[in-house]
């Protein structure tokens, strides 16, 4: 409402602007140039002039102090009217060339105000003129000029009724244009203008270091939180090349993430950047670069004690899960042995004992073993061998073993001819964990489905059983050393598989529910070359 009223009183100083304007260079060019001979009444014009300057200084002085600025306009306007008549009275009636400020006064009226106004006035005009040179016409004001046809003062009534009409229509449509057009400029102004506040605002709020260049370096953005990290201030930077104040910063930049050690305000800190080009919106010209970085060393610090941490968890668990698996085969091994010591057993019971005995010696024998393979570092012996080979072999084997319990049968669905380079043993103990947990997961019997396929760059290796399916809990937990929900075997064999494929720069996912079987999927690397 404040911003309307402030328009429409700049638009009435304009109309009093130009109304001083037009009473100074159109009358009084008619002085400068003799064209007052031609007016029937001299003294009248000198009236009219010097009338149009004191009104002029009166809508100058009202202007602040009126409040309904509207009916103000209205005012001025519908004198001009007045003032325009008496000026074609006394410059010859139907004669005169001055009609046309009657048109002017028009324009002004939609300009001023809007489209109504300009019909208000372009009624006033017509009524007006119409009843002033009908007036002429039936002698009631008298000229000095000859008497003129009937059928031509209808006509000139006739134009200039349409011409302030259509005035009021074109200049009003033109008005109401240029206004709308004045408002969506100004929206987009304001919506550009609140958006450069966010935008500063976000920037400037950020957490991280942020800072834009050009393409030849030159700092065109340093927010609060880069100061703040760096120890460096936006004005001694902004427009400078990045790397002459701060030399870590080496220009020109490579595109991604990166760490990087440097040294500010004489402390060694670890600083994460991010890099990405400044592209134009059309994402074909780069402008300059981004650089998002923040301060990682306290980060560091926390993980790495964080790892610490859980690195002697880990070891504390690990020789807690050791202590548990040694303790019972070495109590049972105790027992035997105080049994078989005192010498009091004969017969069979003496050689069931030294049975167990020997049992309990290859599981502790076992437990080292695997232990060892999983936590001892070992050289990879790569070669190049065909997959579904080894595949075969492995599960041909585990056929005829004493793993296999109950009716299991396997399926195998392979995709193509699949080669590729690893450790053919470690891989080999892979898939024989995988199919032994799949078996010992069918007790009552099932289906195991070994499949390959090949996914470009890399190579998926699946084995899906139709087991019991593992609980959701124990998910997360099935690549621990020592866990296991069996009553039997060490909790080694998963962990093992897992570390191995790790060392191939593999992964390893389960999908499993239960009653729903469980799938282990391997994804190798293809080092092959081929697709």
């Amino acid at each position: 409402m404040l911003e309307h009223v402030t328009t429409l009183r700049k638009k009435i100083n304009a109309l009093i602007v130009f109304r001083v304007i037009f009473v100074t260079l159109l009358l009084g060019a008619s002085f400068l140039f003799k064209g007052y001979e031609e007016f029937i009444n001299l003294k009248l014009l000198s009236y009219l002039i010097i009338s149009l300057y004191i009104v002029t200084i009166i809508y100058s002085l009202l202007i602040k102090k009126v409040k309904n600025l509207v009916i103000f306009a209205y005012a001025q306007l519908i004198i001009d009217v007045f003032f325009g008549m008496f000026l074609i009275y006394i410059t010859g009636g139907i004669e005169s060339w001055f009609s046309f400020t009657l048109i002017l006064t028009v324009i002004s009226s939609s300009i001023v105000l809007n489209k109504r106004a300009g019909y208000v006035i372009s009624t006033v005009s017509s009524i007006l003129y119409g009843t002033f040179i009908n007036f002429q016409y039936y002698g009631v004001i008298h000229f000095n000029i000859g008497m003129t046809a009937e059928k031509n003062y209808l006509y000139n009534v006739f134009v200039h009724i349409i011409s302030f009409y259509l005035t009021a229509y074109l200049s009003g449509y033109l008005s109401s244009r240029l206004e709308k057009a004045e408002q969506k400029i100004e929206e987009k102004d304001i919506n550009l203008r609140d958006l450069e506040f966010f935008n500063k605002e976000v920037i400037e709020n950020l957490p991280s270091g942020l800072f834009t260049t050009d393409t030849d370096g030159n700092v065109l953005i340093f927010n609060r939180a880069a100061e703040k990290i760096t120890g460096v201030d936006r004005i001694s930077i902004v427009g400078k090349k990045i790397d002459s104040v701060l030399p870590f910063f080496k220009f020109p930049f490579l595109e991604g993430r990166k760490e990087e050690q440097m040294l500010i305000n004489d402390t060694q800190r670890i600083i994460g950047l991010n890099i990405c080009a400044l592209r134009s919106i059309n994402e074909v010209d780069d402008r300059g670069f981004i650089v998002i970085f923040q301060d990682l060393t306290e980060f560091k610090r926390l993980e790495a004690e964080m790892k610490q941490k859980e690195k002697w968890a880990t070891i504390g668990e690990l020789s807690s899960n050791i202590a548990h698996e040694i303790k019972n085969p070495l109590a049972s091994l105790r027992g035997s042995i105080e049994i078989l010591k005192e010498d009091t057993v004969v017969g069979p019971y003496k050689d069931k004992l030294m049975d167990i005995a020997l049992n309990e010696m290859d599981r502790l024998d076992k437990i080292i073993t695997d232990f060892l393979i999983y936590s001892r570092p070992s050289q990879l012996e790569v070669k190049r061998f065909n997959l579904h080979e080894l595949l075969d072999d492995t599960l041909e084997l585990f056929k005829s073993s004493e793993q296999k319990k109950g009716y299991v049968t396997v399926k195998k669905n392979y995709n193509g001819i699949l080669e590729i380079n690893a450790d053919p043993q470690k891989m080999r103990q892979v898939f024989w964990n995988l199919a032994l947990n799949a078996i010992e997961a069918m007790p009552e019997g099932g289906e195991l489905i070994v499949s390959t396929r090949n996914m470009g760059d890399k190579i998926g290796i699946s084995f899906r059983d139709s087991g019991i399916g593992i609980k959701e809990d124990d998910l997360e937990k099935i690549f621990y050393p020592f866990y296991t929900t069996k009553d039997y075997g060490t909790g080694l064999g998963l962990a093992i598989a897992y570390k191995i494929i790790e060392e191939h720069k593999g992964r390893m996912n389960v999908d499993s529910g239960p009653g729903l079987g469980t799938t282990f999927e391997i994804i190798l690397p293809r080092t092959d070359g081929k697709k």
